[in-house]
């Protein structure tokens, strides 16, 4: 080997120590930073020239190339359980908050609410209360029940904003990752890795996988594509978008998560923004839902026994809550095409009812039976609804009774007036045409939104209707009797529950959801934290390991220096002998 040779050896090890330093340097400068990955950088010997009379000794040495140290299998993981870990996380705040406004066995709570208003009917049979408590129970209770409507109401709609505003940073978040495939495209062009940008790429994932669970993979260019599901939201330099899409369904809000440039839905299962849609849709929506169906089912259930109540002296009018547009008066009460009544949450079905005309003086009682054909079929038999009853036909049927007349009012209601001298009563309904129309009846409103004691009822609570006729003869406490047997009656429109227990098995429901997203989350950060700790062992930086690496390259830089000066030495002795 030449002086020469060992001068050019010595140059590379100077130059391939002075990188050694510098990835030392740079990894133990950013030991604390977040997301830093451990840069590590590759040496090769130089081959020797064969050709060379002393044979191959080698040149020295050269970078290979700098490169991160991370397996992107195990970042990939991590990723998954980032995503995972956010949207249990976000999942048990929301239940959380939902168990907390429900607030069952508690002192205020929708069971202890229907507790008092049973109890009110219970006491109002054994006459030891009178009409006015029965009506303010009745008030406090729908009171309770719209107002912790309200309240879900109001938790979803905080959802809803905090959904908005994780998909745009969502979509913002995108547009980084965008910008940086292309800048580390651009930068890796003489094949160099680009490991900044490729660390603030990965964090910017990262900070993705929080939101909304993404899969990557990376091209032979060195950008990524990221996709959610089967469905791709970045392609190389494109960022496809994320929007929210509102829409409505059976009359409710539903939203979902779609990409801006087709509108195609995302799968999203995980993340922030995966636990807000699950808890909306699981939880809130259902729960809400739930109530609603329970206050259509206390309305519809009370009004049919209150509709066809009677005292000892009843009203010489009755008129229904129901606001029937014109053109449906006409229609069958059970045609899809009737809006005024297919839109309810209750139905009449086939069956009929009795009325009962007093005449005050005498106390002479005439009973009218009008029958409601519900049954959805033709005269032939075939299906349809041209034969069915409709609101007309009902009043029709009212207004022939002697001594009753029938009319709508200028909004639609059914309104029947006893001739002077007479009373008007109502009983034995199997068709629950009068409920579904409101007549007499102790609520108005359809659901949990708008659910509320009759007006006039509630200015007079005389019309309470406390009593009803059993075959013919009056019993003064048998609709207060039984309201309260109705407690503990199985309603076949809440799936064959009563009452209590329909709201119990709800607040069984989120009690349980609660539990399950707080294990969720447990179990989903344990998995996290430890592919943390193995990320942290491949790509993390150690002082100490950094320290000995400093100490090797500074050797190595000596040595190069010492070996350069010993052959400067030598040649100029050569040169001196020459």
């Amino acid at each position: 080997m030449t002086l020469s040779a060992a001068m050019n050896i010595g140059r590379t090890a100077l130059s391939a120590s002075q990188i050694g330093l510098t990835v030392a340097g740079q990894n133990m400068a950013n030991a604390t930073t977040a997301g830093y990955t451990r840069q590590v950088a590759t040496f090769y010997p130089v081959a020797g020239d064969t050709t060379s009379l002393s044979g191959s000794v080698g040149r020295g040495v050269g970078v290979q190339a700098v490169r991160r140290q991370i397996d992107m299998a195990l970042q990939g993981r991590l990723w998954t359980s980032v995503s995972d870990e956010a949207g249990a996380q976000q999942a048990l705040a929301i239940n959380a908050a939902i168990e907390s406004t429900i607030g069952e066995l508690s002192d205020y709570d929708l069971s202890s609410e229907l507790t008092a208003f049973f109890s009110s009917w219970s006491e109002r049979a054994n006459q030891t209360k009178s009409a006015a408590v029965v009506v303010q129970g009745g008030q406090r209770l729908a009171s309770f029940v719209t107002r912790l409507r309200q309240d879900l109401a109001n938790t979803r709609d905080q959802v809803d904003t905090e959904l908005a505003a994780s998909i745009k940073a969502a979509d913002e978040m995108l547009g980084m990752v965008a910008r940086l495939n292309q800048e580390i495209a651009d930068s890796e062009v003489a094949g160099f890795q680009a490991a900044g940008l490729r660390d603030q790429r990965d964090q910017a994932i990262t900070e993705l996988s929080k939101l909304i669970d993404v899969s990557v993979v990376e091209q032979s260019s060195g950008m990524v594509d990221i996709l959610v599901g089967s469905t791709p939201i970045v392609q190389g330099s494109t960022s496809r978008g994320l929007e929210l899409e509102k829409a409505s369904e059976n009359g409710r809000v539903v939203v979902d998560v779609v990409v801006k440039a087709d509108q195609e839905h995302l799968p999203v299962a995980s993340g922030k923004i995966g636990g807000l849609l699950e808890s909306r849709g699981a939880t809130a929506d259902k729960i809400i839902g739930e109530l609603d169906d329970l206050a259509s089912q206390i309305i519809f259930q009370i009004n049919k026994l209150h509709s066809t109540g009677a005292n000892v002296t009843n009203p010489a009018s009755a008129q229904g809550t129901l606001k029937i547009a014109l053109g449906d008066r006409t229609l069958a009460l059970n045609d899809p095409n009737n809006q005024s009544f297919a839109d309810l949450p209750f139905s009449a079905v086939n069956g009929g009812f009795l009325v009962n005309v007093k005449q005050t003086s005498t106390g002479t009682m005439k009973t009218v039976r009008i029958d409601a054909d519900l049954d959805g079929k033709k005269a032939d038999g075939t299906p349809g609804f041209d034969d069915d009853t409709t609101a007309e036909d009902i009043r029709a049927a009212l207004d022939a009774v002697p001594g009753l007349s029938a009319s709508f009012t200028s909004d639609g209601r059914l309104k029947v007036d006893a001739d002077a001298g007479f009373e008007v009563s109502f009983a034995d309904d199997s068709s629950g045409a009068l409920a579904v129309m409101g007549v007499n009846s102790f609520f108005e409103g359809t659901n949990a939104r708008d659910i509320a004691v009759r007006s006039d009822l509630a200015s007079d609570p005389t019309k309470l209707m406390s009593g009803r006729y059993v075959n013919g003869s009056l019993v003064e406490n048998g609709t207060a009797l039984s309201i309260v047997n109705l407690q503990d009656q199985a309603v076949g429109d809440l799936g064959g529950r009563t009452i209590r227990g329909a709201w119990s098995d709800s607040v069984q429901a989120v009690g349980v959801a609660a539990k399950s997203s707080e294990s969720r989350a447990n179990s989903t950060g344990i998995i996290r934290q430890s592919l943390d700790a193995q990320r942290a062992a491949i790509s993390g930086v150690s002082i100490d390991e950094e320290s000995v690496n400093l100490l090797d390259f500074q050797r190595q830089y000596q040595g190069a220096a010492r070996l350069i000066s010993i052959a400067d030495e030598l040649t100029q002795t050569l040169i001196n002998l020459l």
